[in-house]
């Protein structure tokens, strides 16, 4: 099976030296790319002088994450890819399980790591930890993650089990999967865009992996802060995105009371003073809106919509019923 690591740069130079270092040494299954957004830093003097063996793929605009692989991977031959965020340190023999799961188990289309901190590696990192769930009403958890409650890690997650989605942060997809699944939806340009996928991959009958005994490490908010507001902004709009497309059920319910939680989580910013990220709330509502013709025209075109929670409202078990693990 031939694999290819991809990771995807935007100005990212520092993280580079830092983390790429990890990646060659300890990758030697797999073919290594890095695939640069139009950056304007001296990344690719980088690369050229200090990774002659990384391959290098320059894509002529920054389209964000989505377009940004959707892109790069035109140019990459092998039988999976690897979407590996730029500021993650892998560990030894990280891909060897991952390897085993995809020739044993040909159902087997996306697979995540163990995800930690590497700013504290006793604990589960925020976006992915051990592999993603969702509620339904389009909000994403996490084994080992949920909200803003971390989980230390002790091995209570070194397992392979199915999960609903696994994180962009590290994402592993056969090329053929990602083939027939058109890839990534480029509207979204960063965030929610690995949930879609994998969304998509679910209604289509894909089946998506969490593989406890594969370990990185990931650094979080290095591209993009979580105090930013073009963060909130992107994740509540394209969290709305992501339930028009696919959620099964009556979606004018499930998008009304999505709505009005997000109306909650507005008021909460505001009491907390950050009137940016409310404001970014109610700019994705809106964009949302203007969107809405198209997105029912896509709902109409993907395939038929199955039952996909398993927690009906992770709101309510977090704030509600306290229950503040998995």
């Amino acid at each position: 099976m031939k694999l290819a690591v991809v990771i995807l740069n935007w100005n990212g130079k520092q993280l580079l030296e830092q983390f790429l270092p990890s990646v060659v040494n300890y990758s030697k299954e797999a073919d290594i790319y890095v695939a640069d957004n139009a950056s304007t830093d001296d990344s690719i003097a980088f690369l050229q002088q200090k990774y002659p063996e990384v391959k290098l793929i320059q894509n002529t605009i920054n389209g964000g994450y989505a377009k940004g692989y959707n892109d790069a991977l035109k140019d990459v031959e092998a039988d999976v890819f690897c979407l590996l965020n730029s500021d993650i340190e892998v560990s030894e023999h990280w891909l060897t399980p991952i390897i085993s799961e995809f020739e044993s188990n040909p159902e087997t289309a996306i697979i995540q790591p163990k995800i930690l901190d590497f700013k504290n590696k006793s604990h589960f990192e925020y976006a992915g930890a051990a592999g993603g769930f969702i509620d339904k009403y389009g909000y994403a958890y996490c084994r080992g993650r949920i909200f803003d409650t971390i989980e230390k890690d002790y091995n209570q997650y070194n397992d392979t089990v199915p999960v609903f989605w696994a994180s962009g942060a590290c994402f592993f997809i056969r090329k053929s999967d990602f083939a027939v699944l058109n890839g990534f939806d480029e509207t979204y340009f960063a965030h929610f865009e690995e949930i879609d996928l994998c969304w998509r991959a679910f209604n289509a009958g894909c089946s998506t992996k969490y593989v406890g005994t594969s370990t990185v490490y990931h650094v979080g908010g290095a591209t993009l802060s979580a105090i930013n507001p073009k963060k909130t902004y992107l994740n509540f709009r394209n969290s709305l995105f992501t339930i028009t497309k696919n959620a099964h059920g009556f979606l004018f319910n499930i998008l009304f009371f999505r709505l009005v939680l997000d109306g909650i989580a507005g008021l909460k910013f505001l009491f907390h003073f950050k009137g940016l990220h409310f404001l970014a709330i109610l700019k994705a509502h809106f964009s949302f809106y203007k969107n809405l013709p198209r997105l029912l025209k896509q709902r109409k075109q993907l395939p038929k919509k199955k039952n996909y929670y398993e927690t009906k409202s992770i709101v309510w078990s977090y704030f509600i019923k306290k229950r503040h693990t998995f």
